[in-house]
């Protein structure tokens, strides 16, 4: 039983089925249906957020939770009898107007049906569909890779074979009934709990050993006659959004890449997380379910829509994403945290400078960015650092991509640096990023859904300077901490990166600390370095874009001018080189 929801029943070619409502009725429908072996009771959460704006529906499928099962079972679960039951909760809860349906698992397999027959036209006036293919799109996918098989397209085959290795055993007879009644649905609990990192709170319910049992029929009744004679006219008659957990160990990314032949209005969204989303990241599901709702209400009202906010070629990686920038109130930080915005990314503007941090959060909500905040802290402080990470995830969320790329400069010589010189260097560019590490990283870990880390070191890093001995050590810490950090997160799906700039045109030359000197000598040294470095011209929009490439393709050191990967490329073949480049005297 769902907290706060209204229970009725509704009966359809002989089966009961219980539905569950919330919200008020006058708002528009949301129909959430669950997969195997779930209950309607794994959408709570987002039923719950949903509610707030919504008329939510839920109901158990039949044979599931407190749903009647069929009898007999065989020939029972075939879609054309489950489109019969979506039609008659349909009709009951919604009757004058079509429900916006929303799908997980086999949720979402159901969902492609009655998104695709003639006869729920109408019905239908959104799908939000996540880790449920279309069992005919999966059927002309496999044809389409035996039939013109290249070492790619084997590959792919051969990848989500090994990933439906459990269709295979759901099809033995006997078995899985006695595996699910007996000892795995005592444990299946515990399961989630391990490989999914599932809260504990209502779910899984009591019923679950049952409700497998007779699940198993989904797939009987269903999988092999239609990846044998997949339907030609199963194209989308409604807007459809795709949410991908790119974590999904069930099914590859790569079933999807045709779905734009079968649904022509498709918007794509990825997740960094595994199958069960709708526990593990109810958040973020009800605001994109949210957002798809009320664009097609818009649309069928005559309201002009809103553009969409992602765009570009990293669009499908990052919308609705939360991202966090440190140094964000100009340069490559607030380079970055636009790229984010315009690839959809919810961002946290971090920085010391709150008017300049408000005005990249500003900037990013008209970029594209679904929300952007603007939060002031000193990376150094350790304490305000806790508290940022605690804010965070309290008013926004568990960070999805942490970008530490505040820092300051400093030249000068090693003994003309005082000690007072090297704790301020190392407290921002090192402790700075040591303590982004720690408690975003930290929440990342703990979630248990990945996540990525992006450090910005410098070309400095690997190549020696006799004028920037404090930060050239600083910034080597940084990439040494990338790669030790990269190799104990990797076992849960963290990324780190490296980000390893070079001359680029910011405004951090025109506040570094020259060490040594007059401050008539600093301030005529930073004049000149800032001319050079502008000169040189290398706009940090470019860095923005090797960091969004970093995340997505999950790289560990990324020089980014022409100049860090020569430097890169010495440091590793001719480090003797190096080495004597950098007895030079730097032209300051």
């Amino acid at each position: 039983m769902i907290e706060g929801a209204r229970e009725r029943r509704v009966r359809t070619g002989g089966i009961e089925l219980c539905i569950a409502e919330l919200g008020d009725a006058e708002q528009p429908t949301v129909l959430l249906v669950h997969g195997y072996p779930d209950s309607k009771e794994v959408w709570s959460e987002v039923a719950a957020r949903l509610a707030e704006r919504f008329h939510v529906v839920l109901y158990d499928v039949r044979g599931h939770g407190r749903s009647s099962a069929p009898k007999p079972l065989r020939g029972g679960f075939t879609l054309e009898k489950l489109t019969d039951d979506f039609l008659a909760v349909a009709d009951a809860v919604s009757p004058d107007r079509p429900v916006h349906l929303v799908g997980h698992d086999w949720g979402s397999v159901q969902g492609w049906e009655f998104a695709t027959v003639e006869r729920t036209e109408g019905r239908i006036a959104s799908f939000t569909s996540m880790s449920g293919p279309s069992l005919d799109h999966f059927g002309h996918w496999i044809k389409k890779r035996m039939s013109r098989p290249t070492p790619r397209r084997t590959a792919q085959l051969l990848g989500q074979g090994a990933k439906s290795w459990y269709v295979y055993m759901l099809h033995t007879p006997v078995l899985p009934e006695l595996a699910w009644r007996g000892p795995l649905g005592k444990r299946w609990p515990k399961v989630l709990e391990r490989m999914e990192k599932i809260p504990a709170g209502g779910y899984p319910t009591a019923s679950l050993p049952q409700d497998a049992a007779r699940g198993a029929w989904l797939y009987r009744d269903n999988v092999r006659a239609r990846l044998r004679r997949p339907r030609a006219d199963a194209y989308a008659h409604v807007p459809v959004q795709l949410i991908t957990p790119t974590g999904d160990i069930f099914l590859s990314e790569r079933l999807y890449d045709d779905l734009e032949h079968w649904a022509p209005q498709l918007v794509r969204r990825s997740l960094p997380a595994k199958h069960w989303v709708p526990r593990t990241r109810p958040d973020q599901l009800a605001a994109w379910i949210t957002e798809f709702v009320r664009a097609n209400e818009d649309s069928a009202a005559g309201v002009a829509p809103r553009a969409s906010a992602a765009k570009g070629k990293y669009a499908d990686r990052f919308g609705g994403q939360l991202v966090l920038v440190t140094g964000a109130a100009s340069g490559i930080g607030r380079a970055t945290a636009f790229a984010f915005a315009e690839a959809g990314a919810r961002v946290v503007a971090v920085d010391r400078d709150a008017e300049g941090a408000s005005r990249t959060a500003e900037l990013a909500r008209l970029i594209g960015a679904p929300d952007a905040w603007a939060e002031v802290v000193d990376v150094s402080d350790a304490q305000a650092m806790e508290k940022l990470a605690e804010k965070v995830a309290a008013d926004y969320g568990i960070v999805d991509v942490l970008v530490n790329n505040a820092g300051i400069g400093m030249a000068g010589s090693f003994m003309n640096t005082s000690v007072e010189d090297w704790k301020k260097v190392l407290d921002v560019n090192l402790w700075g990023v040591v303590h982004g590490c720690r408690t975003f990283g930290r929440q990342m870990a703990e979630r248990g859904q990945g996540g990525h880390i992006v450090n910005t070191a410098s070309a400095a890093a690997f190549q020696p300077s006799r004028a920037l001995s404090a930060y050239s050590t600083t910034k080597a810490a940084v990439l040494m901490l990338s790669e030790c950090l990269r190799a104990e997160l990797a076992g849960q799906g963290i990324g780190v990166s490296a980000i390893c700039p070079g001359l680029v045109n910011t405004n951090i030359t025109a506040t570094s600390r020259f060490t040594g000197v007059t401050e008539e000598e600093e301030k005529r040294r930073q004049k000149r370095s800032s001319r050079l470095y502008g000169l040189r011209n290398y706009p940090p929009e470019k860095v923005a874009d090797a960091i969004l490439r970093a995340v997505v393709k999950n790289q560990a050191v990324v020089p980014v001018t022409p100049e860090a990967r020569g430097a890169h490329l010495m440091s590793r073949f001719t480090p003797k080189a190096l080495r004597a480049l950098a007895r030079m005297e730097p032209p300051l």
